[in-house]
This record gives structure tokens, C-alpha cells and sequence, in this order.
């Protein structure tokens, strides 16, 4: 396992290094295995993100047909509200780029009012997806999952003190986030972790504090216990202390 750590002087800097990052990502493993899975962010951070993406050079440099779109977690809204992470990566990415299937987005039902059902397909979903069973020993391997993090420590919806960090077999599980209090649905550590590559995309001073402490070694918050074979944490200035300038 490695985990890296690197700092970009802005977040219009920050955006480019997580885009180039992901159409790298993609591009080996379509070259690799033929298909790309990825699990998308949610927040406000892949915004500009996906502006970069939908866009010349980068947008050409992938076969998007070959790449299958999940979700790290999902709001408990349908796909149409405007918090839905699946309803603004349809907008701002899925439907801007080329020849990308329906059938490879992979949304998150998290609206659904039997919230253990609603994860539990979704865990199926994901196993139908790679091709294995969805009470597999062992969860399968993301080629990267896009995870963000909050001033609390939080990444993906496993928040400090929830019961979803303890999860060892399930892949998938409702969490209730305690601000704004309402419940979500989740990938969970073993599924997170057993990711070939985890890209962590942090920006604004707010996660300073969080962040400084996951860098001096710390492994209470949510986010210190993300590790994958390889985790890369590209953060901003602001959420990295320092000056600019």
C-alpha cells in the first residue's frame, strides 16, 4: 500500500491535476483489461472537474464507451434533485460525453424508502457489473474510486462515529450523516479499500485541520483509514495550510 500526498497551488491547478489524473487512470486500464470502472465523487469539488473532462484535449484521449460509472455515495433524493450527486454528474459529465451507455451508469438507488434493500442491490449491481457473485468473499477491485473529504474527516458518507465504518462484509450500507442530518448510502471501507487506486480531491481551508492531522499519521478520522494499493491525495494550498505564493 502507498499513500501519497500533493499540494497545488490553486484549486483551478488542482482541478487539472485531478483530470489528467483520471483520464491516466482510464487510459491504462482500458489498455489494461479492456474497461475502465471508476466511482465518482460527490460535493461541489468535481464540478470543475468534470468541466475538464467533457472538454478538448482530455475528452478525446479517452474510449468512454468502455468505461462503467459508480458512485463512492449517494443522498437519499431522487436522480432529478438538484443534490443528487447522480443527477449532477449526468449533467455536468455522463450526458456531455461521448458514446457513454446507459447501461454503464450505475447510479445509486438511495432514494428508495427500504433503505437495507436499496444497498443491498446496489451491491449487486456492483457484483453483476464485474462479473462475480454479490456474496463474493471477497469485494472487487475499482480501478479508481474519486473520494473527497469534509472539515469533519469524513470521506465518501462514513462519518466519524458511524456505525458504517465498522462494516467488515458488506459492500454497501445506508449511513446517516449528522449534518445536515439525513440518511445516505455508502461504499464502506472493505469495498474502498480493496480498490486498485483511491484519488483523493481536497480543496478549501475548512479541511486544513483534518487534513494535517491525516499527514502527521493520525488514524481516527474516517479518511486516515482509506487505504488502497495505491492512495493519492491531491489537495489545494488552502486545505494544505500553506501559502501559495
Amino acid at each position: 500500500m502507498s499513500r501519497r500526498f500533493a499540494v497545488l497551488a490553486s484549486p483551478e491547478a488542482l482541478a487539472e491535476a485531478a483530470a489528467d489524473r483520471i483520464v491516466a487512470a482510464a487510459r491504462n486500464a482500458i489498455r489494461r483489461r479492456g474497461t475502465f470502472r471508476i466511482a465518482l465523487s460527490g460535493g461541489s469539488t468535481p464540478r470543475p472537474v468534470y468541466a475538464l473532462l467533457v472538454a478538448r484535449p482530455r475528452v478525446a484521449m479517452v474510449d468512454w464507451s468502455r468505461v462503467e460509472f459508480f458512485w463512492g455515495d449517494e443522498r437519499c433524493v431522487p436522480p432529478n434533485d438538484p443534490e443528487s450527486n447522480f443527477g449532477v454528474a449526468k449533467e455536468l459529465l455522463l450526458d456531455r460525453l461521448p458514446a457513454v451507455r446507459a447501461a454503464a451508469m450505475h447510479r445509486m438507488p438511495a432514494e428508495e424508502p427500504d433503505r437495507d434493500r436499496a444497498a443491498e442491490g446496489y451491491q449487486a449491481s456492483i457484483a453483476r457489473a464485474f462479473g462475480i457473485g454479490p456474496d463474493a468473499a471477497r469485494p472487487p477491485a475499482f480501478d479508481l474510486i474519486w473520494l473527497g473529504m469534509g472539515p469533519d474527516g469524513h470521506a465518501a458518507s462514513l462519518f466519524p462515529g458511524s456505525t458504517a465504518l465498522a462494516e467488515r462484509r458488506r459492500w454497501v450500507v445506508a449511513s446517516w450523516a449528522p449534518a445536515p442530518a439525513a440518511w445516505r448510502m455508502t461504499l464502506t471501507l472493505p469495498i474502498i479499500n480493496a480498490a486498485r487506486s483511491v484519488l483523493f480531491v481536497v480543496s478549501g481551508a475548512d479541511k486544513a485541520s483534518p487534513l494535517g492531522a491525516i499527514r502527521s499519521g493520525s488514524r481516527d478520522l474516517p479518511a486516515a483509514r482509506v487505504r488502497a494499493r495505491s492512495t493519492l491525495w491531491l489537495v489545494d494550498a488552502a486545505a494544505a495550510g500553506v501559502d501559495p505564493s
